[in-house]
């Protein structure tokens, strides 16, 4: 698909792969590369959930600093939309998300990875939104994004700081979900993302959509969300072929179609 980030699909799994030596730095063709893959997962029906990773030794360092050194306030009010909309891609996939961690993922490469459903990180990950250190701050989601997944003093704390968080801590505070070691990180993801290769699609999309929408409204419009989005799944097979298979043979047997 692109020179630096592909989609490649293998049994309902997507995977998303950047692969720019040496760090994955997030440079404007990374940044457009990324949002394609996003648009191409998306839109692709044998795509069940998606899978981000940077390889074995590193998510994504961050921007590329080399290349946004020389940027004036007008080229990154230009520039600042398209980066924000190339990760927001990857949140709006409607499909389940799991971030395969290993090495770095700091500032960019930490928003990326805050896109993602559910993160999976070595046990020798460095994660951190270190923006500050470069007198600026995180501008592809971090503020807003990291403060809504750990709670705003600890988001606060990191992003006040610069400083880079262990997987310990990472999982401690809520930042991953999940610690294994580095060797199994891309395992452990296809395997995350590989249960849901055969699920009822439509109920993952709405569960994702009621959840997402509903943490940016007061709980009766979130409850309304819900309530629109679960009347809705009765008009599709997969929650016939679901409730007929409960009743005739219990539950988790189900064989849906995605329909």
């Amino acid at each position: 698909m692109g020179e630096f980030v592909n989609l490649t699909v293998a049994d309902g799994v997507g995977t998303i792969r950047l692969d720019r030596p040496k760090m994955n730095a997030l440079n404007v063709q990374v940044q457009d590369e990324i949002h394609a893959a996003a648009l191409a997962a998306t839109a692709d029906d044998a795509v069940r959930a998606v899978v981000i990773y940077g390889g074995e030794r590193v998510f994504a360092a961050g921007a590329d600093i080399k290349e946004m050194a020389d940027m004036s306030y007008a080229d990154m009010v230009r520039r600042s939309g398209p980066l924000q909309a190339a990760l927001t891609a990857v949140a709006a996939i409607p499909k389940p998300t799991v971030a395969a961690i290993t090495g770095y993922a700091l500032g960019g490469g930490c928003e990326l990875a805050l896109c993602a459903d559910y993160r999976i990180a070595a046990d020798d990950a460095k994660l951190g939104q270190p923006e500050i250190l470069l007198g600026v701050i995180p501008g592809a989601g971090g503020t807003q994004r990291l403060s809504r997944l750990v709670g705003p003093s600890k988001a606060k704390d990191l992003i006040y700081t610069g400083r880079f968080v262990d997987a310990a801590e990472s999982l401690q505070i809520g930042l991953v979900d999940k610690v294994v070691p580095a060797a199994e990180v891309y395992e452990a993801a296809v395997a995350w993302a590989g249960q849901f290769s055969r699920g009822a699609a439509l109920a993952l999309r709405a569960a994702k959509e009621a959840i997402d929408a509903g943490l940016g409204v007061d709980l009766h419009t979130g409850l309304e969300i819900e309530r629109q989005q679960f009347a809705a799944l009765f008009a599709t097979e997969d929650r016939s072929i679901g409730m007929k298979s409960f009743v005739e043979n219990g539950p988790g047997k189900a064989e849906f179609k995605g329909i």
